[in-house]
């Protein structure tokens, strides 16, 4: 690779990545995040001890049918931070649906997709990530990121006009994942055997959802440039769409690649989820690989306590043996981003 110029993230967040693709330009630092050896990476093949959980036999009326499907969901979550969802009642149909206004948003000229640009410092709209701090990689992607839940939270000049189904589809989806969360978090607390509502009422009322699309450009040197840099979410859990295999999930030092079922959602936990569960749960690591030969989309749905509420470890779930790993605190996404931005985790800071 020939050696270039280091320019300033904000002059390369000026132009977007798929912008570079189609004037055929190399990737050059800060994009360049990885050196020339090679990771050890798991082959797809190999990929399929990431466990399924089949979310309509969580509430089977057979008790040792749901006995069962919430041991292997304790389990997962404690080995894996991770697992993939099925029997979650959204028609593949529908998820294909989602899958195609997303890659038809990123497909449009981009004059359009400029009407929900975001400012520089700004998360929600099209465009980039905020610049990070200096020092620290570029991702070769680029995404829309909105509000969803609360509603009134929306902010309306960011949700595209174009194509004509996309608020439709987004909302209609974000609702969707809005009631597998209830699924979700109940099975998590009865596979602790704590009170079933408990990491319901942590969330609260005011839970956020919040839609982040991706889309990852092909890449002339997947070698040594990522999609997303390696991180853990800041969120309760993420609800993950993909399209095609990319992302990546670290264990044990390892990375391992998640193989791709098309009528199947990643349901990811973030470190507010390793709070609550007073560590039970872990937030894995995780990232995105680029490729050469063809762009992808995935949609996340972000589920993350109403800011204005402090969370903490599940009382339930602190005793001697196991005494408090986590302190209570408030806003802790705000607290995880500004770490991320120096490339940093933020768990330590909730230690107690």
């Amino acid at each position: 690779m020939a050696e270039a110029s280091i320019l300033p993230a904000n002059v390369l967040l000026s132009k977007r990545v798929q912008e570079r693709v189609l004037n055929g330009e190399e990737p050059q630092p800060p994009y360049v995040c990885r050196d020339d050896s090679t990771d050890e990476n798991v082959p797809v093949s190999q990929s399929s001890s990431i466990p399924f959980i089949d979310l309509s036999l969580l509430s089977s009326l057979e008790p040792s049918t749901a006995e069962q499907e919430l041991q292997k969901l304790r389990s997962a979550l404690s080995s894996w931070g991770c697992f993939q969802a099925i029997g979650h009642g959204i028609p593949k149909s529908f998820l294909d649906q989602v899958r195609q206004v997303a890659r038809e948003f990123f497909e449009q000229p981009m004059e359009e997709k400029g009407k929900c640009a975001k400012g520089v410092e700004e998360m929600e709209g099209y465009g980039a990530d905020p610049v990070p701090a200096e020092g620290q990689s570029l991702d070769w992607s680029d995404r829309i990121f909105l509000e969803v839940y609360p509603e009134d939270k929306r902010n309306p000049i960011f949700w595209p006009q174009n194509p004509k189904s996309f608020s439709g589809v987004v909302e209609d989806y974000t609702t969707k994942v809005q009631k597998l969360t209830e699924t979700i978090s109940k099975s998590m607390a009865k596979s602790l055997d704590v009170q079933e509502t408990c990491f319901l009422d942590q969330f609260g009322e005011r839970a956020a959802l919040q839609a982040r699309l991706n889309y990852y450009s092909p890449c002339p040197r997947p070698d040594l440039v990522l999609g997303l840099k390696p991180h853990a979410d800041g969120s309760g859990y993420t609800i993950v769409l993909q399209d095609d295999v990319g992302l990546q999930i670290q264990k044990d030092g390892q990375w391992f690649t998640l193989p791709i079922v098309p009528e199947s959602l990643l349901v990811l936990m973030g470190d507010q989820m390793e709070i609550m569960s007073n560590g039970m749960f872990r937030s894995p690591v995780h990232r995105v690989l680029t490729n050469s030969e063809r762009a992808r989309v995935s949609v996340a749905i972000f589920y993350a306590p109403d800011p204005e509420k402090e969370i903490g470890p599940e009382e339930g779930l602190i005793n001697e043996e196991r005494p408090r790993i986590f302190k209570k605190v408030k806003d802790y996404a705000n607290i995880h981003w500004g770490y991320y931005q120096q490339g940093q985790r933020a768990l330590h800071v909730a230690k107690a």
